[in-house]
């Protein structure tokens, strides 16, 4: 098993960085880019992956109250992660991902498990920003 997690303050008030971030039509806008997330019946997702061209039945669920998201596979149990929003104070947000793969075989490297968390919230900033200006 291997655990990543990755924060990263973001230039808007946690509502607005939640909402951002749990935008099933904006998912495309700062997950992995190769990552297509396609909603079913909620909780129920798909989730096309370009570099294999295989699909994956997932699910998302959001938490409003605790401005939370939480996602893994349905079928095989092979991942799972959740983004958290928090309030920093003076009108900023600390968003932390954390993903967790259960299975060590079909993981990717480290290195590029956390370059891919660093770029995916570098891209939800820039949405945030897009958003709020």
């Amino acid at each position: 098993m291997s655990e990543h997690e990755r924060s990263r303050t973001m230039p808007a008030p946690p509502q607005t960085v939640f909402d951002q971030a749990g935008d099933l039509d904006g998912l495309d806008h700062w997950l992995p880019q190769d990552l297509h997330v396609r909603a079913e019946i909620l909780p129920d997702v798909t989730v096309h992956e370009d570099s294999t061209g295989q699909d994956a039945h997932a699910r998302l669920q959001t938490d409003p109250e605790r401005l939370r998201i939480e996602w893994g596979t349905r079928d095989n149990g092979r991942y799972a992660g959740w983004l958290q929003v928090a309030d920093s104070g003076d009108g900023t947000s600390e968003v932390t991902i954390h993903l967790s793969f259960f299975d060590d075989d079909h993981a990717p490297a480290d290195d590029d498990i956390d370059r891919t968390l660093d770029e995916s919230l570098r891209r939800l900033a820039d949405q945030v920003r897009l958003r709020t200006t």
